[in-house]
């Protein structure tokens, strides 16, 4: 299956939220919607890193939606400033909102957190920056999480994963905590407009060990989100990135 209709990020503003291959997941999108003669724009509503090889054009720009109007290079990149050498900030979720309702692109694709390249975390107060108009929202982990300590190693506020899930930070990471935090409303399900989509991607599924331990995921899934109907595993590294699509 095509990574868009996996994720049903074939339309409308899609956001992606946890850890683990966010930004990987927004620039494969943006290539497959292209691929499909669909427009799509990547953007933020937090920090994001210099994207600028992965589309066609970034627009840095107070006024997004006249921008998109006068472009013809698709997918592109709008974002309001560049902040440093290495990243762009986001916009307000009302900008995309706006943006949304304009109706100018087949698909906006949204980094709404951050995660300090880490495989596994849970949101901040602050986070995540969900536009209400969001259609879907994509809560993303790796697997590689899984058999791990839970330490800012490999995990981003492991102390709130801590809480989440009733383990202590430096214990080992199970495939049973990674899917309580996927399936909690202070992890990745946290401030999900009403209407959305969830549609959790375990990504770096690299052999048969993660793929196991993927698949326990998704089954805890199920029985802790009735919200959620479809898990994705996946490497999003391949050319087809979709290992497999579960559904309850």
């Amino acid at each position: 299956m095509d990574i868009c209709e996996a994720l049903r990020a074939e339309s409308g503003v899609v956001a992606v939220v946890g850890a683990g291959g966010k930004k990987t997941t927004l620039y494969t999108l943006a290539a497959r919607a292209s691929e499909s003669a669909r427009q799509a724009v990547v953007t933020a509503t937090v920090r994001i890193p210099i994207f600028d090889r992965h589309v066609e054009e970034v627009i840095v720009t107070d006024e997004p939606e006249t921008a998109l109007e006068r472009t013809d290079a698709w997918p592109v990149g709008v974002v309001p400033e560049r902040e440093s050498e290495d990243r762009y900030v986001g916009y307000d979720p009302e900008t995309i909102d706006d943006l949304a309702a304009a109706d100018i692109a087949d698909v906006v694709l949204v980094k709404a957190d951050g995660a300090r390249t880490r495989e596994f975390k849970a949101p901040g107060d602050h986070e995540p920056q969900l536009p209400q108009r969001t259609d879907t929202v994509v809560p993303i982990a790796s697997v590689h999480a899984v058999g791990k300590p839970l330490a800012t190693e490999h995990v981003h506020r492991p102390e709130r994963v801590a809480a989440i899930t009733g383990r202590e930070v430096g214990e080992t990471i199970r495939p049973v905590d990674v899917a309580d935090v996927l399936a909690s409303d202070r992890g990745g399900l946290k401030g999900v407009p009403d209407g959305a989509t969830v549609v959790p991607l375990l990504n770096k599924v690299d052999d048969a060990t993660h793929r196991r331990d993927a698949e326990e995921i998704a089954t805890t899934l199920f029985e802790r989100a009735p919200a959620v109907s479809r898990v994705v595993l996946a490497r999003l590294i391949d050319d087809d990135p979709v290992i497999q699509v579960l559904e309850r």
